[in-house]
C-alpha cells in the first residue's frame, strides 16, 4: 500500500477520480435545482432555443437626438449545454438586446446589436446582428387635432350628427426634424355606426400621417384625445292624408275619407325634414270597397322617415249609395164609393223609385220600407194626373219614377 501511495501515477489516478466525482455531484445537484434529472458531462451536445419578438431599446441622449432604422423587435437564439439555465433563459426572458448609439453624432451608421444579463453559460446569437441607423436632431412642434367621423352612413334612419369637439385641439409632437415636416395632418377617428345616443369625451388615440396619408411613427403628447359627438334624432309634426286609388263600384259616392289621427311626429334628418309637410296611408283601392266603416292602412313613409311605434292607422270611409227599388205599390186614398180607377201612365199601380243616402242606411232597404200614396178625393170620372205622395226612412232622399201619374176614374 505505501508504495501505491509512493507512486506518482497512482497518486494522479486518485485525483482525477476525485475530481470526477466533484463534477458529477455539482451537476446534480444543479439538475436537481430544475427538476431535472439530467447529469452534464464534458462534450455533451449542445443544445439551442430561438426567444422571438425581443424588443430593442435604444440607449441615446433621447432629449437631443431622434434614431431611425432600428427595429421594434428581433430574434435571440441561445446556445448551451445546461437545459436548466437555458430553459430559465428563454422561459423567462432574463435579458436584454439593445443598440448603444452614445457618442455617435447625426448621419447614418452601421451598428452592432448587443445583449446583457445572459448566463455565461449561454452564447447568443442576435438576429439581425447588425443594422443601418440614422441618427437625426429631436424636433418637437404643435398641430391642431381634426376628428374624422367613421361610418356615418350607418347611423339608424333618422338619426344625425351635430356638433363635434376635441379636446385637447392641439398635440405635441416629437419626431426628427425632417418628419415632422412630413406631417400632413392629425387625426383621431371616431365611428359612429348604429348610435341613438350622443358620445361624451370618448378617448381615442391620436394618428400622425404625411401628406400621402402614410401613417408616421412618431411620439405625440398627448397620445389620446377626448372627442365627442352629438347624435340627434330630429323630428317635427306634419298632417296625415289619406291615399286613393282606382273608383267606388256603380251606385256609391264618397262622402268623406278621414284619417283617425290629423296630425303625427315625423323622425329624419334635418334635410329630410324640410320636405315633409304631410305624410300620406298607402293606397286605398276604391273599387273594393262597397260598405261604410273602418279599416286599417299602413303608412307609406318616404325613405329615412321613421315614425316609431306606429305602422298602421285607422281611416273611417263614409259611401252615399244610390239605389232603385221596383215595384213599389201605390196606394189609392179617398177613392168615392161606386168609382173606380184605373193607371194609364203607368199603367200598373206601382212604379219604381230612387233613394240615395249613407250606405249603412240604404243597403237594407226594401219597398216595404216605403209608401207611395194619391190623393182622389173631389175627383170627377175622366182622366187626371195626381201628383204621387212619397213617405220613406229619415235621411233619405227619395226620387219616384214620376212625380205625377195619369189616372182613369170611371
Amino acid at each position: 500500500m505505501d508504495k501505491w501511495f509512493n507512486s506518482k501515477w497512482f497518486v494522479r489516478g486518485i485525483s482525477l477520480a476525485f475530481a470526477i466525482m466533484l463534477y458529477v455531484f455539482v451537476a446534480m445537484e444543479q439538475a436537481g435545482t430544475d427538476n431535472e434529472n439530467k447529469i452534464f458531462f464534458p462534450g455533451a451536445s449542445p443544445q439551442a432555443e430561438t426567444v422571438e419578438n425581443v424588443p430593442v431599446d435604444i440607449r441615446i441622449d433621447n432629449e437631443k437626438y431622434v434614431v431611425s432604422g432600428v427595429p421594434e423587435f428581433v430574434n435571440v437564439t441561445f446556445e448551451g449545454t445546461s437545459t436548466s439555465i437555458l430553459n430559465a433563459t428563454v422561459r423567462g426572458r432574463n435579458f436584454d438586446v439593445f443598440v448603444n448609439l452614445e457618442g455617435l453624432g447625426e448621419g447614418e451608421h452601421t451598428v452592432e446589436l448587443q445583449y446583457e444579463n445572459v448566463p455565461t453559460e449561454l452564447d447568443a446569437t442576435i438576429d439581425p446582428s447588425t443594422i443601418d441607423v440614422t441618427i437625426e436632431e429631436r424636433a418637437t412642434k404643435e398641430f391642431n387635432v381634426t376628428v374624422d367621423i367613421l361610418n356615418e352612413d350607418q347611423l339608424p334612419a333618422g338619426y344625425e350628427l351635430g356638433e363635434v369637439t376635441v379636446n385637447p385641439g392641439t398635440v405635441k409632437i416629437t419626431s426628427s426634424k425632417s418628419v415632422i415636416d412630413q406631417i400632413g395632418i392629425v387625426k383621431a377617428f371616431i365611428n359612429v355606426a348604429g348610435l341613438t345616443e350622443s358620445v361624451e369625451d370618448q378617448q381615442v388615440p391620436v394618428n400622425v400621417y404625411d401628406g400621402q396619408g402614410n401613417e408616421l411613427r412618431v411620439r405625440v403628447e398627448p397620445e389620446n384625445v377626448s372627442v365627442s359627438a352629438e347624435v340627434d334624432n330630429p323630428s317635427k309634426s306634419v298632417s296625415v292624408s289619406v291615399s286613393t286609388s282606382g273608383t267606388l263600384p256603380e251606385g256609391y259616392s264618397l262622402i268623406s275619407i278621414e284619417p283617425s289621427i290629423e296630425e303625427i311626429e315625423v323622425f329624419a334628418t334635418s334635410q329630410i325634414l324640410a320636405d315633409i309637410e304631410e305624410v300620406t296611408t298607402e293606397e286605398i283601392d276604391l273599387s273594393e270597397i262597397t260598405e261604410s266603416g273602418t279599416i286599417s292602412v299602413n303608412l307609406a313613409l318616404p325613405e329615412g322617415v321613421q315614425i316609431p311605434n306606429v305602422e298602421q292607422i285607422d281611416v273611417a270611409i263614409e259611401l252615399e249609395q244610390t239605389r232603385i227599388i221596383e215595384a213599389v205599390t201605390i196606394e189609392v186614398e179617398n177613392l168615392a164609393d161606386g168609382q173606380a180607377i184605373s193607371f194609364v201612365e203607368p199603367n200598373e199601380e206601382q212604379m219604381s223609385i230612387t233613394v240615395v243616402g249613407n250606405e249603412q242606411d240604404v243597403s237594407n232597404l226594401s219597398a216595404d220600407d216605403f209608401r207611395l200614396a194619391i190623393d182622389v178625393e173631389g175627383l170627377d170620372e175622366g182622366e187626371h194626373r195626381v201628383p204621387v205622395l212619397i213617405e220613406g226612412p229619415d235621411n233619405i232622399t227619395i226620387d219616384g219614377e214620376y212625380e205625377e201619374i195619369l189616372i182613369e176614374i170611371t
